[in-house]
C-alpha cells in the first residue's frame, strides 16, 4: 500500500468533513438568529452567519468532490498521483479557508452573491483548481477508452476553472459599468458553476455504480453518454433561466425555457431508473454506501420537478428571490451533492479495518434521519416560498413584516429540519472521521478497497 495514494483522498475528504461541520454550526446559528433576530447580533449576528455558513457548505462540496475525483483516479490508476501537486492544492485551500473566516470574523466582505469575502482569497481558490486540472489531465491521459465519468469529471473541472474566472469579471471596471450586463454575468457564472461541480459529482455516482457492480457496462453505455453530452448541452446553456427577470434580448427567454426543458429527459431516464433499481435495491441494499445512491435518485426526482416547474418564465416571477429559490439550493446541496460524496466516503473508509460495507444500526438510524430531516426542511421552504411569492406579487401586500411573521411557522419547521438535519450530518461525519482515527491507530489492518478491472 502506498501511504500517499491513500492519504490524498482521505485528506481532502477529511478537509472537507471538518467544513461541513463548520457549516451545520454556523446554519443552526444562523437559523435561530432568523427565528430571534437579536441572536449574537452584537457578535455575528445573521448578517456574518449567513455567508459563512454558504462558504462552509460549498468548501464541504469542492473540498469533497476533490476527494472523489482522488478516489477514482488512484482506483484506476494505483500509485500515480504526483504527491507535490496534490500537497501544494491542498495547501492553497487551506491559506485560503483561513483567510476568509478570518476576513468575516473581522466583518470584512467585499465579494459577491455566495462568494461575499474579500476577492483577494479567491486567488488561491483559482491557483488550487489550475493545480488539481494540470493534475487531472496528466493521470487521465495514461487512461485508454475513458468511461463517462472521467469524461464528466475533466468537464467539469475544466469548467469550473473557467466559470470562477467569469465569476469575478466584475472586477474590472469596464463590466461594473452596465449594471444589466454585470448581473447577467454574475447570475449566470454561478448557474454554470453549479453545473461544474455537478458534473464531477455525477461523474462519481457513475464510478461508484461501476465500484458497486462490479463492471463497467453503466459507465460505457450509449445511454450514459447521450446524458453525459445532454448535461454538457444544459451546462453551456441551462443559466439563461437564472436571468428571467433581467431586461435581457426576447429571444433568450424562449431559448433558455426550451433547454431548461432538455431535462425533461432526465426525468424520464430517473423514473425508468429508479423501477429498474427497485429489484436491484433488494440485492444491494444492506451494502451502505448504495444507499446513498438511491437517496440520491430520490432527491434528483424531486428537484427536478420543482426545477422543471422554476424554468417556466410564468411561474418564475414568483419563485425567484423567495425561499423556493433557497429550498432547490438545499435539495440539490444536500439531497444529491453530499449524498454523493458520503456514498464515496463510506467506500472510501470500508477496509477490514474499519467495515461500513453493511452499517450498523445506528448509522441505519442516521441514515433515515437524514433523509427525514431534509424532507422537512425542504417542505418548509417551499411552504415559506410559496406564500411570501404570493405576497411579492399581490397587487396590494402588506409590510414585509407583517409578511415575515406570517411566515414564522414555516420557518419554526424549518429549523426543527435543520435540527434533524444537523444531528444526522454530525453523527455520519464523526462515524467517518472516527474511521480515520481507529485506521491511523492500527495501520496493519488496513487494506484499500482493489482498483476497478
Amino acid at each position: 500500500m502506498n501511504k500517499w495514494e491513500t492519504n490524498f483522498a482521505k485528506l481532502f475528504i477529511n478537509t472537507a468533513l471538518l467544513m461541513l461541520l463548520a457549516g451545520i454550526l454556523l446554519g443552526c446559528l444562523a437559523a435561530a438568529s432568523y427565528i430571534w433576530p437579536g441572536f449574537l447580533k452584537q457578535d455575528l449576528g445573521f448578517i456574518s452567519l449567513r455567508p459563512m455558513h454558504v462558504s462552509a457548505v460549498l468548501f464541504w462540496i469542492l473540498l469533497g468532490a476533490s476527494g472523489c475525483v482522488y478516489f477514482g483516479l488512484n482506483q484506476n490508476l494505483p500509485n500515480s498521483i504526483n504527491k507535490h501537486l496534490a500537497l501544494t492544492q491542498w495547501a492553497l485551500w487551506i491559506i485560503a479557508i483561513m483567510g476568509i473566516f478570518f476576513s468575516y470574523f473581522q466583518g470584512k466582505f467585499g465579494g459577491r452573491e455566495y462568494w461575499e469575502f474579500e476577492p483577494i482569497w479567491a486567488l488561491p481558490i483559482l491557483a488550487a483548481w489550475i493545480l488539481f486540472l494540470i493534475q487531472f489531465l496528466v493521470q487521465a491521459r495514461k487512461m485508454k477508452n475513458w468511461p463517462v465519468y472521467v469524461w464528466m469529471w475533466m468537464t467539469g473541472i475544466l469548467f469550473f476553472v473557467f466559470t470562477f474566472t467569469e465569476n469575478y469579471l466584475w472586477l474590472i471596471p469596464g463590466f461594473r459599468k452596465e449594471i444589466i450586463g454585470d448581473l447577467t454575468i454574475q447570475w449566470k457564472a454561478n448557474g454554470s458553476m453549479v453545473g461544474s461541480w455537478n458534473q464531477i459529482l455525477y461523474g462519481t455516482s457513475i464510478f461508484l455504480m461501476d465500484k458497486i457492480s462490479g463492471n463497467n457496462k453503466t459507465s460505457t453505455s450509449k445511454v450514459a453518454f447521450f446524458l453525459y453530452f445532454l448535461g454538457f448541452f444544459n451546462l453551456l446553456f441551462n443559466w439563461g433561466h437564472h436571468i428571467y427577470t433581467l431586461p435581457t434580448q426576447p429571444y433568450i427567454r424562449p431559448i433558455s425555457y426550451a433547454v431548461s426543458m432538455t431535462e425533461w429527459v432526465f426525468f424520464a431516464k430517473t423514473i425508468y431508473t429508479w423501477k429498474n433499481q427497485l429489484s436491484e435495491a433488494k440485492k444491494h441494499f444492506s451494502f451502505f454506501p448504495y444507499r446513498f445512491l438511491l437517496a440520491t435518485n430520490f432527491w434528483v426526482f424531486l428537484n427536478l420537478i420543482q426545477a422543471l416547474f422554476m424554468s417556466i418564465p410564468a411561474l418564475n416571477l414568483y419563485t425567484h428571490g423567495t425561499h423556493i429559490t433557497v429550498a432547490h439550493a438545499m435539495g440539490t446541496t444536500i439531497g444529491i451533492n453530499t449524498m454523493i460524496i458520503f456514498a464515496t466516503a463510506f467506500m472510501l473508509y470500508t477496509n477490514p479495518c474499519y467495515n461500513f460495507l453493511q452499517g450498523n444500526k445506528q448509522l441505519n438510524r442516521l441514515f433515515w434521519l437524514l433523509q427525514l430531516g431534509l424532507l422537512v426542511f425542504w417542505v418548509s421552504l417551499l411552504g415559506a416560498g410559496v406564500e411570501k411569492g404570493l405576497w411579492q406579487m399581490a397587487e396590494s401586500r402588506g409590510n414585509f413584516g407583517d409578511m415575515m411573521n406570517h411566515l414564522r411557522p414555516w420557518f419554526i419547521g424549518f429549523f426543527i429540519g435543520g435540527i434533524l438535519l444537523s444531528i444526522a450530518i454530525i453523527g455520519l461525519a464523526l462515524n467517518l472521521i472516527w474511521a480515520y482515527i481507529f485506521c491511523r491507530k492500527y495501520p496493519e489492518k488496513e487494506q484499500e478497497l482493489k482498483p476497478i478491472e
